[in-house]
């Protein structure tokens, strides 16, 4: 594992503010109980201060979560429309009342984990195209940044579209958008953003990885820049106290990394890989664990399970909020099961391919234990992978220097993985 802090103390010291867990707490079973003395809503504090570096390191976590005050706080809705097009029904009918819709979706989960394949299948969409527009940023800042607006004007690119295979009630959405990076050779991937993006975020690493003879497919994920509906301001719908519409957004979201896939080996290309930040991390593991054509995988932040991530996650705060007084952690586990990483390792091990899991030591969003708990996972199986600690937080990886460095693993992996 490449630790560039090389410093016991600064993954094990987290002083998160009064609203934080610890991050040294440990995750128990999906079927287990938080024991007495450490209830699943109880946050507790270090002790020890912190370092300096540490410290530095939150304060400016904390101010670059605080920039956009245009966070939305909706109550809990079970989203049951959204599991009318799914597979995996058990005899259950559209439209059909669920006396206890918790109860519905935690057995529906369950039955979408051991069918997964199904699940995440689709037909080959039939209108693939490439379009030439002019490139915009599509802002979710509460104010947009007047200089990146400045920056892409009049400029032009190629963007894949397609019709997606999972409907959504959103015209926008159901047409896939993809900017197109072609370089010279055979190597391909697909790129996945993270939650949030604006639609010219990762551009410099899909030069980057051009100028390594890498072709780039970097998907607008479901709900995001161009396919946001017209109604939100923020991509609330992909990640949002409405369960339903969250597990639908990734079965979409995976279906058309798949797509892409589809496309590529359409053009030539024969190695195929995939990259994914934050939820787009989640996306693509489970992309590659129900896709064999998927040989290489970089998850840039890691995590187990979906649920924890939102209910102790320092930006997902506004979900937990309107929805911790109908729902606990252990419930919400268990309703969004069938989107979260940790649940497929069986399917992610059926075929070789080579990872690399790159975390950061103090991420208040994707918790350093969470992202070591995927990588003991990684360790257990005896998968092939590299595992990369970065001693910043989940926004301050996207800052300098933490983005130069981000960046050079990615490409230094990419590189190689595919010979």
């Amino acid at each position: 594992m490449t630790d560039v802090t090389n410093n016991e103390h600064f993954s094990t010291v987290v002083p998160f503010k009064d609203e934080m867990p610890s991050a040294n707490r440990r995750l128990h079973p999906l079927n287990g109980c938080y024991p007495s003395c450490f209830p699943a809503a109880c946050y507790t504090r270090r002790l020890t201060m912190p370092s300096r570096y540490a410290q530095w390191m939150y304060d400016w976590e904390h101010r670059l979560t605080s920039v956009d005050n245009n966070r939305v706080v909706r109550p809990l809705d079970w989203g049951l429309e959204f599991a009318e097009g799914w597979p995996c029904r058990n005899g259950w009918q559209p439209g059909q009342a669920a006396e206890d819709p918790a109860k519905f979706l935690v057995d529906f989960n369950r039955r979408i984990v051991a069918s997964s394949d199904e699940f995440y299948s689709y037909t080959q969409p039939t209108d693939f195209r490439l379009e030439k527009r002019e490139v915009q940023v599509f802002s979710t800042r509460e104010v947009p940044d007047p200089k990146l607006e400045a920056k892409v004007k009049g400029t032009s690119a190629e963007f894949l579209r397609f019709t997606a295979p999972v409907k959504t009630p959103y015209p926008e959405n159901n047409l896939v958008n993809a900017r197109w990076f072609p370089a010279q050779g055979r190597r391909a991937i697909v790129l996945l953003p993270h939650w949030n993006a604006d639609a010219i975020a990762y551009v410099s690493l899909c030069k980057l990885l051009n100028m390594l003879g890498i072709s780039v497919l970097r998907l607008s994920l479901p709900y995001h820049d161009i396919r946001m509906p017209a109604e939100i301001s923020r991509a609330d719908y992909a990640v949002s106290a409405n369960i339903g519409r969250t597990l639908d957004a990734v079965r979409q979201g995976v279906v058309d990394v798949r797509c892409c896939l589809d496309w590529l080996e359409q053009q030539g290309y024969s190695k195929l890989g995939i990259v994914g930040t934050s939820l787009g991390s989640c996306y693509a593991f489970i992309a590659a664990a129900h896709d064999p054509r998927i040989r290489v995988a970089a998850f840039n932040h890691a995590s187990t399970y979906v649920a924890d991530v939102v209910w102790h996650g320092q930006s997902t705060r506004h979900i937990r909020q309107g929805i911790e007084s109908q729902i606990n952690l252990e419930t919400l586990r268990k309703s969004w099961l069938a989107v979260s990483p940790m649940s497929y390792f069986d399917q992610f091990s059926r075929w070789p391919k080579k990872s690399v899991i790159i975390y950061a030591k103090y991420d208040l969003t994707f918790l350093p234990e969470l992202s070591r708990d995927v990588v003991a996972e990684f360790e257990r199986r005896g998968l092939d992978h590299k595992v990369v600690a970065l001693p910043c937080g989940h926004y301050t990886m996207g800052e300098a220097p933490y983005s130069y460095i981000d960046g050079w693993h990615l490409a230094s992996f990419l590189r190689t993985a595919f010979d």
